[in-house]
């Protein structure tokens, strides 16, 4: 009895195994290494997301500052030159007569028109009279100034620069600059001043609108030591107080660098700020932090792209494989996974006696290697201008810091084409980048392997020279100049070239100063009549 009790127990537990669903081996194998291949994918994926995310973030804010920085010291070079115009014009005055109203309207319309700095001059005696204007408005002359600044300007009987504000009579939001006007005999006469009409076209404008917005989000905005817009991509905004923004916040304090902040308008944006020495005022370059999530998207978009077909393939082989091609596979993901911490060298591979291992395993090696391809082509692509083939700005940057950082000897050498709107406006933009590529061809043939040339910008180049003291730049900027003015370019006139040269550690200890001492010299050599290199004098430290 006992034992038919345990014989029909048994009986049944075999009839329900029997019901239980059987899984080969060959599907169970495939189901495995197909489970592993996508394991292995999305770590590659998390991993090299949340790596190039804070590299993006983190040169993003380097490139902002920088950009900041740059931008910063042409503003304080422009407002420099305003000055000069208005304290030659001022000199100008001297001989005329302020009796002939007529000479004196074609005078002012001779100084507004000898620059693109102001949108108006004007002429004000030392008593607040308006003598006349260009151009010409009878709004205005014969009357007494009205506004505080223009007052104070009068009073000054010095260089001026006015606050932003509102004009009383023609509501124009203004900023102007003055120069005290002297008779021969000495006695003060009143103020040249140069107005420029913030919310109308103006001499920002002309330098810089057109980056005022770039494809990928980014812009810039100017703000008064009072933290009043002076300019924004939104006209609207101008005149507006942003005191309350972060970094806004920090320059009224006197504070410069970069970092991650939230804006006004609630959005997360990655900010670099400077100030202008010149006039007190701060340059803010913004890039939204969207734009570095839209960029990763892009990246891991193409790495998918290009590794999603080998992967596939690699599927449907696994299907067909059997027990014995684990260990193939266990290879492949142990390669796959170094390739995902960066270790990128393909080892030599000895054909498998498996035909089908053999060749699922030069498919794997295959799609890593263009995986490393594209991705080699990528960071190229980031670091490298593509239309000259010269390193970029952002190159540039982590070269000269890393040099200051190892306390290495070098010198810089800024470069820029003269007068080259000039030749955009008169042969064309495709010509004008035929002559880019050609003299960045010459800069690089004129340099030697370890030193780095790179497109600063527009028609700007700089080049680092390794171990190099600034008699030996010289050589090397004029050997530059003198075979860009000797070269037959793509347009039928003469295209010269002029340059600055400074000096680390003897001129500057920091890249900033570095560059602004290197750019001050390019600005004397263009100032000197152009087509010539000047090395910047020592400054006392």
């Amino acid at each position: 009895m006992i034992v038919n009790k345990t014989i029909s127990r048994l009986s049944r537990k075999v009839k329900r195994f029997k019901k239980v669903k059987k899984i080969s081996l060959t599907v169970l194998m495939s189901g495995l290494v197909t489970i592993s291949v996508l394991m292995t994918l999305t770590i590659m994926v998390i991993t090299s997301y949340t790596t190039q995310k804070q590299a993006l973030i983190d040169s993003t804010l380097s490139l902002n500052y920088a950009s900041a920085v740059q931008m910063s010291q042409t503003l304080n070079s422009l407002f420099e030159s305003m000055q000069k115009s208005l304290k030659q014009g001022a000199d100008y005055l001297k001989n005329v007569d302020y009796t002939d109203k007529e000479q004196l309207n074609n005078t002012l319309d001779l100084i507004r028109k000898s620059s693109d700095y102001f949108n108006a001059v004007s002429l004000i005696d030392e008593t607040g009279l308006m003598l006349s204007m260009s151009p010409y408005s009878q709004v205005s002359v014969g009357k007494y100034v009205s506004s505080e600044a223009a007052k104070a300007a009068v009073k000054a009987e010095a260089s001026y620069i006015s606050d932003a504000y509102l004009t009383p009579r023609t509501k124009r939001r203004i900023v102007f600059l003055s120069e005290p006007v002297f008779e021969k005999t000495g006695k003060y006469h009143g103020v040249l001043s140069g107005s420029i009409y913030l919310q109308e076209n103006n001499i920002l404008d002309l330098l810089f609108g057109s980056q005022l917005k770039t494809n990928n989000g980014s812009y810039f905005f100017i703000v008064d030591h009072r933290g009043n817009t002076l300019f924004h991509p939104n006209i609207s905004r101008i005149g507006k107080n942003v005191s309350e923004n972060t970094v806004v916040r920090k320059l009224l304090q006197g504070q410069t660098g970069k970092e991650q902040y939230i804006n006004l308008e609630g959005v997360s944006s990655l900010a670099g700020y400077y100030k202008v020495p010149a006039t007190d005022w701060g340059v803010v370059i913004v890039s939204p932090t969207q734009m570095v999530y839209d960029q990763l998207n892009r990246q891991i978009g193409l790495m998918l792209l290009y590794t999603a077909i080998p992967f596939v393939f690699l599927a449907l082989l696994v299907l067909r494989v059997g027990r014995k091609l684990v260990q193939p596979f266990v290879f492949l993901a142990d390669l796959v996974h170094q390739v995902d911490k960066g270790q990128t060298e393909l080892p030599v591979v000895k054909p498998h006696w498996n035909r089908e291992a053999d060749l699922i395993t030069r498919a794997m090696l295959g799609a890593i290697a263009n995986f490393r391809n594209k991705t080699d082509q990528l960071v190229y692509d980031a670091r490298t201008n593509m239309l000259t083939g010269l390193n970029n700005r952002r190159t540039f940057e982590e070269v000269i810091q890393n040099w200051i950082h190892e306390h290495i000897s070098f010198a810089i050498v800024v470069l820029d084409i003269d007068r080259f709107k000039l030749i955009n406006d008169t042969f064309g933009h495709s010509t004008g980048d035929e002559v880019l590529k050609q003299i960045a061809r010459l800069i690089q043939l004129s340099v030697r392997p370890e030193d780095v040339c790179s497109r600063f910008g527009g028609e700007e180049f700089v080049v680092l020279l390794r171990n190099y003291d600034s008699k030996m730049a010289y050589e090397t900027a004029e050997r530059i100049r003198i075979s860009v003015e000797e070269s037959v370019l793509a347009v039928d006139r003469t295209v010269t070239i002029s340059a600055g040269i400074a000096e680390f550690p003897l001129h500057a200890q920091s890249e900033a100063e570095l560059f602004h001492l290197a750019d001050n010299a390019l600005y004397i050599a263009k100032e000197e009549g152009r087509n010539r290199t000047v090395v910047i004098q020592s400054v006392e430290k």
